[in-house]
């Protein structure tokens, strides 16, 4: 039970908060193209975004952290299934297994 209230807590906190919902959506777009651009991980990203978000509120700032991460590791997969091009470590066997859509 105690886990529940915690969960729900968070998810109000975000919903009620727009600045950090958009600041979410704008972490996640931009660790698509961080873990896109082959050489560039995720964590990568997260130390080159981290200086900006010393500025935001610590709600919105973690998580736009974690929208660059998990955007990050979501972005390096689309070379490895496009172009056979791993963008990041975790997608190098999907490069092996990917499926194009063609």
């Amino acid at each position: 039970m105690f886990e529940s209230e915690l969960l729900t807590q968070g998810f109000s906190t975000l919903l009620n908060n727009p600045q950090a919902l958009l600041f979410a959506t704008f972490g996640v777009m931009l660790g698509i193209v961080i873990g896109a651009l082959p050489g560039l991980t995720a964590t990568m990203g997260v130390a080159i975004l981290l200086p900006f978000t010393y500025g935001m509120e610590p709600v919105s700032g973690l998580l736009m952290i974690c929208g660059v991460f998990f955007g990050g590791v979501y972005g390096g997969s689309i070379t490895a299934i496009l172009l056979k091009i791993p963008g990041t470590p975790a997608a190098a066997a999907t490069a092996i297994d990917g499926y194009e859509l063609t």
